[in-house]
Formats: structure tokens, sequence, C-alpha cells
């Protein structure tokens, strides 16, 4: 995880670990960031969801992803003929030319007379 800024003004951070705990916690019981119990001590869910924003930023996940893939595949442990490519999960291009518009060949639709 990216190492926090060591003068920052605030409190002292939240743990990495705990606020992972709360993101996961937060994710799995499918509900609002703001409702995440502070007695859990996760830090607030406003807290824990500025640090995802942070790790997304600095592509944590996509590190750990690829870490816990080469580890899984070393030991055995992945079976590749159950995988599949999906592209479904990759961002399209902004600024993408815009498709042309193509003119029905059918004939216009009659006017409404009720």
């Amino acid at each position: 995880m990216p190492p926090w800024p060591e003068r920052s003004p605030g409190p002292r951070p939240v743990a990495n670990q705990l606020c992972l705990q709360g993101v996961l916690y937060v994710l799995y019981n499918d509900m609002a960031w703001q409702l995440l119990p502070l007695e859990l001590e996760f830090g607030s869910g406003q807290t824990c969801w500025r640090r995802l924003e942070r790790w997304q930023q600095a592509d944590v996940f996509d590190q750990l992803l690829r870490i816990l893939l080469a580890e899984l595949n070393a030991a055995g442990e992945l079976d590749w003929s159950r995988a599949c490519v999906d592209g479904s999960h990759i961002r399209a291009k902004k600024g993408a030319p815009t498709p042309v518009r193509r003119w029905s060949t059918g004939g216009k639709r009659a006017a409404n007379t009720t």
C-alpha cells in the first residue's frame, strides 16, 4: 500500500489493515459508507471510502491481483481451463468519434389521430 505522508494535518490516520477491513465490511454487507458502525473501530465510512479511492488511484488492487494469481499459479491452485477473457471490465476510451447516424429505411410513422 502506498506510504502515508509523514506530515499530514489532522489526527493520526487509521491503519491500512483496519481500513481494508472496513471496506470489506461495507462491501460484504452491501451498505452505505455512512452506515459503517464506529464501534467496529475500522474508522468512519468516509475514512474507509477515501482510503479505497487512494488505493484505486495507486493501482493497489491490480497489483494485489497479479501477485495473488502468480502465487496461486505457482502452487498449481489455478484451473486455467475454466478461465475466460472478458473485455467488459475495460473502460471505454473517452473522446472517441461518435458513430454516424443511420437513417431508417422504413416509411415514416403515421401521425397520431387520437
